[in-house]
C-alpha cells in the first residue's frame, strides 16, 4: 500500500468496514458496497488491497464485482440514468426510451458521456412496475416516463451543473 493510501480518509472507511466483521471472506460483498461508497467506482487499486486484506483471491473478487450489477469498475458521471428493462417496462416503451436517451446524450448502455456528465445504466428491475416504464435519474424514480420525458429531465439536470 502507498504512502497517500495509507492517509486517505476513504481506505479508513474501507479498513473499518474489514474490521467491523473480523477481516473475514465474508466481509467481501459489504467491503465492495463500502469502497463503491467512498471512491465512486471499484478501481484495480483497491480491489488489490482488499484481496490482500481478506486473503481472498483477486479472481474471486473480479466475478463478485462483475456478477452483480450493482457494483461498477469504471468512474460514473455526475448524474446517473438507470433504465429499467423488466417485463414490464420493457412491454410499456423501454427500448425507444434507450433509443433516445442514446440519440440525445451519445451514450450507450453501461458508459458514460465523454464529458463525464450523464452514466447510462441498465437493470433487470427496479421493482416499480406499477410505474411502468420507471427510470431512476440521480437516486430517484421516475414513472410513467416518455422518451420526450426522459430526454427532457435528463437535458435539466445537465444543464443544471454547466
Amino acid at each position: 500500500m502507498n504512502k497517500s493510501a495509507s492517509k486517505d480518509k476513504r481506505r479508513k472507511l474501507v479498513d473499518a468496514t474489514m474490521r467491523r466483521y473480523g477481516h473475514s471472506t465474508y466481509a467481501l460483498i459489504e467491503t465492495l458496497h463500502t469502497v463503491q461508497e467512498v471512491y465512486g467506482y471499484l478501481d484495480d487499486e483497491n480491489l488489490k488491497y482488499v484481496s490482500e486484506a481478506l486473503r481472498v483471491p483477486l479472481s474471486k473478487i473480479y466475478g463478485v464485482a462483475t456478477f452483480y450489477h450493482f457494483f461498477t469498475l469504471k468512474p460514473q458521471g455526475e448524474h446517473t440514468a438507470v433504465l429499467c428493462t423488466g417485463t414490464a417496462c420493457y412491454i410499456k416503451g423501454v427500448p425507444a426510451i434507450l433509443s433516445a436517451i442514446k440519440k440525445n446524450f451519445g451514450v450507450e448502455d453501461g458508459d458514460t458521456t465523454e464529458d463525464n456528465m450523464l452514466s447510462l445504466l441498465t437493470a433487470r428491475c427496479i421493482g416499480s412496475c406499477g410505474l411502468s416504464p420507471a427510470i431512476v435519474l440521480d437516486g430517484e424514480i421516475a414513472g410513467q416516463v416518455t422518451p420526450e420525458i426522459v430526454v427532457d429531465r435528463i437535458g435539466r439536470m445537465i444543464q443544471n451543473d454547466t
